[in-house]
């Protein structure tokens, strides 16, 4: 059995899935299988899986009624077979060193659990967009899970079997396989499951440097729909509170915080100015702490949202060229 398995969510990905298994073959690590969860697609996802695992033996694809991207993964997680499990979304994509990083690195640090690599962001057209997630790598705190998620986006992760294995359950009515991820979200799985993972385990969450996973976005996708995000990240708060309300009651506002301004800097840079000054303004009066911990970076969220408001179009790149230069 292959040493390590990558889990490919994908739904309606027919336009970059092969683009992302062709990243995934050329991973420098080789003994390595990718599972490619074909969600109910409706266009030519399956056809493209299917000519891709052609190509390499080591593809094998998965079909299920359309389940979610959580659920999606879930039975990516079941059909594995890998010591080490990571993710890669189908319209995202992995340097080839990626996986023999996260290898060396888990075999490195047997205490470790996730391990995860910054991403570099891309465009609808798979090209560089010159700004990233640079995230912390080391003395990973639940705290900071909660306030600035280093993990990231769900590409960059990559699992310890065993770890999973400690944050999985099945509900009552579930008769196939457990969930690691929450299949009753359809936003903010992947922080729930971070988050949850912190709370209740002792693994020890660590990142590699960097820019390992590319990460696509997508203007007109769900994280461009900021109240939509904002609805699900409090669902998420109010699932996880239950299992350490003092936790919840020291860092909750500040992280609420830090999720109104990253909502703010993503409505910046889709060109929402006014959308955005609303959320920075929550965020201040929520808490101030992102200007005490972080106070150019949030500064420069509040100059762009009121520059991008008050002039429109014209001084959006300008708006815009600042929170690239601001890192994430």
């Amino acid at each position: 059995m292959p040493y390590a398995s990558i889990v490919v969510p994908a739904f309606n990905a027919a336009e970059t899935l092969a683009e992302t298994l062709v990243s995934l073959s050329a991973q420098t690590f080789r003994d390595l299988e990718i599972v490619v969860v074909d969600d109910g697609s409706t266009d030519a996802t399956s056809r493209v899986a299917e000519q891709q695992a052609r190509t390499d033996g080591r593809i094998r694809v998965v079909r299920q009624h359309n389940r979610g991207l959580a659920g999606a993964r879930n039975s990516g997680i079941a059909a594995a077979t890998g010591e080490i499990v990571g993710f890669c979304d189908a319209d995202d994509r992995w340097l080839p060193e990626k996986l023999d990083t996260h290898v060396r690195h888990l075999e490195r640090s047997p205490q470790v659990g996730i391990s995860y690599s910054g991403s570099a962001m891309i465009d609808a057209d798979g090209h560089r967009m010159g700004h990233a997630q640079r995230p912390r790598l080391h003395d990973v705190t639940t705290a900071l899970v909660f306030k600035r998620n280093p993990i990231g986006n769900g590409s960059a992760p990559v699992f310890r079997r065993e770890a999973l294995a400690s944050i999985a359950w099945r509900p009552h009515f579930e008769t196939r396989r457990d969930w690691v991820f929450d299949e009753t979200f359809r936003q903010s799985e992947d922080i729930e499951c971070w988050l949850r993972f912190c709370l209740s385990t002792d693994w020890i969450v660590e990142g590699v440097p960097g820019l390992l996973t590319e990460y696509r976005v997508n203007a007109g996708g769900l994280s461009a729909r900021t109240e939509a995000q904002l609805a699900a990240w409090e669902r998420v708060v109010d699932k996880l509170r239950p299992r350490d309300p003092a936790f919840f009651a020291r860092h909750e506002a500040a992280a609420r915080a830090y999720q109104l301004r990253y909502l703010a800097r993503r409505a910046i840079s889709s060109g929402d100015g006014v959308t955005a000054c609303e959320l920075i303004d929550r965020a201040m009066a929520e808490s101030r702490t992102p200007l005490h911990e972080e106070p150019f970076r949030t500064l420069s969220t509040i100059a762009a949202a009121r520059l991008s408001s008050r002039f429109g179009d014209g001084p959006m790149r300008l708006a815009t060229a600042v929170l690239s230069a601001v890192r994430q």
